[in-house]
């Protein structure tokens, strides 16, 4: 009888060890099939074409008002948890790319067609780290769901001016500071 219990618990060890992940509450940093690494800077040509097409659209901004800041210059990803970076920031290159197209749309000529190849290129790659990410909660709490929250009003609260004015002058920023963070994973001190 003593038998039969040690290879029944052996099985159910065994079938449950195959079940898949467990989600734990702080992943891993780097996840299977993430690759964010490659993007800690970005070469000079592509940074140049960013800053042409901020310079050029930045022009042909006209009378604009938020009734809040966008991106607060206190806002750090640095105060998220590791695993909370990427989708912060994935958050943020999706209204950053949701804005530049329609920008793109109106304006005569393809200032943004390089600058817009190479977010939804790190777009692409961002959202398969979000994707291989262990599952940590039905809901984000804290600080990133309240970042996740503003973003996601914006659209629905901010002027298309307003849109397009915190997007060009939190380009930068962007590419700078948060995509390298979140590349530099657990180094980003």
């Amino acid at each position: 009888m003593a038998m039969a219990w040690v290879l029944l618990l052996v099985t159910a060890g065994l079938s449950m060890a195959t079940a898949g992940p467990v989600p734990t509450s702080k992943p891993a940093t780097t996840w299977k099939g993430c690759d964010i690494g490659r993007f800690k800077s970005l070469s000079p040509r592509e940074l140049k074409s960013f800053k042409m097409a901020k310079d050029a659209l930045e022009n042909s901004l006209k009378n604009w008002s938020c009734i809040s800041r966008l991106f607060p210059t206190n806002r750090d990803l640095r105060q998220l948890q590791v695993w909370e970076r990427p989708v912060a920031l994935e958050a943020e290159l999706t209204l950053t790319l949701k804005v530049l197209e329609t920008m793109a749309d109106r304006s005569q000529g393809g200032i943004l067609d390089q600058p817009l190849h190479t977010l939804r290129h790190i777009h692409s790659e961002l959202q398969d780290c979000v994707k291989a990410q262990p599952i940590v909660g039905p809901q984000p709490r804290g600080r990133l769901h309240h970042w996740l929250h503003r973003l996601h009003e914006a659209s629905k609260k901010e002027s298309q001016g307003c849109l397009e004015a915190s997007v060009l002058f939190n380009l930068f920023r962007l590419l700078k500071k948060d995509l390298e963070c979140v590349a530099s994973g657990d180094l980003c001190v």
